[in-house]
């Protein structure tokens, strides 16, 4: 399978059918037979199985196939900033943070781009590319397309952002999210596995399922966790996140995100995923809700 599937793409769940080789752009916002990429860099804000000491070497793609109303990097995931890459350019950008020392190859929001990863990882995979490669994506993805990357994955780093329909619609305009990604998790874990740490205490292997706790939304955090916990127990590992900021665009028409997740909030979750049994998981202490978290865009 060649990049002339994206004649009429179907990549992501949206399967909008957009002829992205002619110039037309997807749902996602993504055209052309290149990548558009907005940041490559060792990131340092990653969980510490991720990140170690060396950082994580993130590439930031341009747009989105789920653009939910609070994206802290909606420079990207709506405007597309960033430079567009060949898949030949791509390769050397995993290779050159390679060789700046860091843990692995973390590709950010990817979903639209799988076809051009693949091609990229095929050439250099195994034989210049040696550290561990990480997908990380929002959670809405179909298995088909995962299916097309087995075997160049090592780590998948997937959200669970909902597990209601109508705040998945009212949020991101995708009332079937949960169900895709239920679909999609179960796929990514039996593609690589149980998660398995190198001796130095990196992840080098398997799926971590992060979830952002939103404010005012606990019921829905909790039902999250408890459907990871008797799905997977620890079989995965989970990352729950404090760190919602509420961004400008969010202020008029969905007020009841204008604010931050209360510490209480976050406390009563933490608890929870505690009482279920959680062994494998990561919390965010202090203050996480700042925009100096978000990293500079090209």
């Amino acid at each position: 399978m060649g990049l002339s599937e994206l004649r009429h793409c179907r990549l992501c769940p949206r399967q909008c059918g957009a002829d992205r080789l002619a110039g037309k752009a997807g749902f996602c916002g993504a055209t052309g037979e290149t990548v558009r990429v907005a940041r490559v860099a060792p990131h340092m804000w990653e969980e510490p199985v991720l990140s170690g000491e060396k950082g994580s070497g993130t590439i930031f793609f341009s747009s989105c196939s789920l653009r939910c109303v609070f994206c802290q990097n909606i420079q990207i995931s709506r405007e597309a900033v960033g430079e567009n890459l060949s898949i030949e350019q791509l390769g050397d950008c995993m290779l050159e943070l390679q060789a700046q020392g860091v843990h692995n190859i973390n590709f950010v929001t990817p979903g639209h781009y799988i076809l051009h990863i693949r091609e990229a990882l095929q050439k250099i995979r195994g034989r210049d590319l040696t550290i561990p490669v990480v997908y990380n994506s929002s959670g809405y993805e179909r298995p088909e397309s995962l299916s097309l990357l087995k075997g160049l994955i090592d780590i998948y780093l997937p959200d669970f952002k909902y597990m209601s329909p109508a705040l998945s619609e009212r949020y991101s305009n995708a009332r079937d999210y949960s169900q895709v990604a239920k679909t999609a998790i179960a796929a990514m874990v039996d593609q690589v596995g149980a998660p398995v740490l190198s001796r130095e205490g990196y992840m080098v292997r398997g799926v971590m399922v992060r979830h952002l706790a939103l404010p005012g939304q606990e019921i829905d955090s909790k039902r999250i966790l408890k459907y990871l916990y008797e799905s997977y127990g620890d079989e995965i590992y989970i990352s729950l996140m404090s760190q919602y900021t509420p961004m400008s665009q969010v202020a008029s028409k969905f007020p009841e995100l204008n604010r931050k997740l209360s510490r209480r909030q976050y406390a009563r979750l933490v608890e929870y995923a505690l009482t279920l049994g959680f062994d494998n998981g990561f919390i965010q202490e202090g203050d996480a809700a700042q925009e100096s978290f978000i990293p500079p865009f090209m």
